[in-house]
């Protein structure tokens, strides 16, 4: 989840392998890789705070955030879709959902989501 920024597996963009797409990938570039890793390891935190992983405290935010929506995640493994499907049976209160959306106002993420090449078609 969040092209890898909540699952903790990588602290630089050194990490990735050379043919990684995340290489072009505007999240990832310069200052912006820096303030995303920052908003990760923030995250990281509270869910720690919380019991679960970041992933799970992002799923159970969206849960809580409205009682018809349905997170459709991506997952690499079997262990991640579990861990995914428990996140719903985590409990916000509203003051811990509006404590995160407070602290990560929309647009908090540095970056556009796709390359250049991507945002055009997407915003055709």
């Amino acid at each position: 989840m969040g092209r890898g920024f909540l699952g903790g597996r990588f602290r630089s963009v050194d990490d990735l392998a050379p043919g990684d797409w995340r290489r072009s990938n505007p999240r990832f570039q310069g200052g912006q890789f820096a303030t995303n890793l920052a908003i990760a390891d923030w995250l990281r935190e509270v869910a720690e705070e919380k019991g679960c992983t970041p992933a799970q405290l992002a799923l159970a935010w969206l849960l809580h955030r409205s009682e018809g929506a349905i997170p459709i995640p991506g997952t690499s493994s079997m262990t991640r879709l579990e861990e995914n499907i428990r996140a719903a049976d985590i409990r916000l209160s509203d003051e811990e959902a509006h404590g995160s959306e407070d602290a990560l106002p929309k647009g908090s993420v540095a970056g556009e989501r796709y390359a250049p090449a991507l945002m055009e078609i997407i915003n055709d």
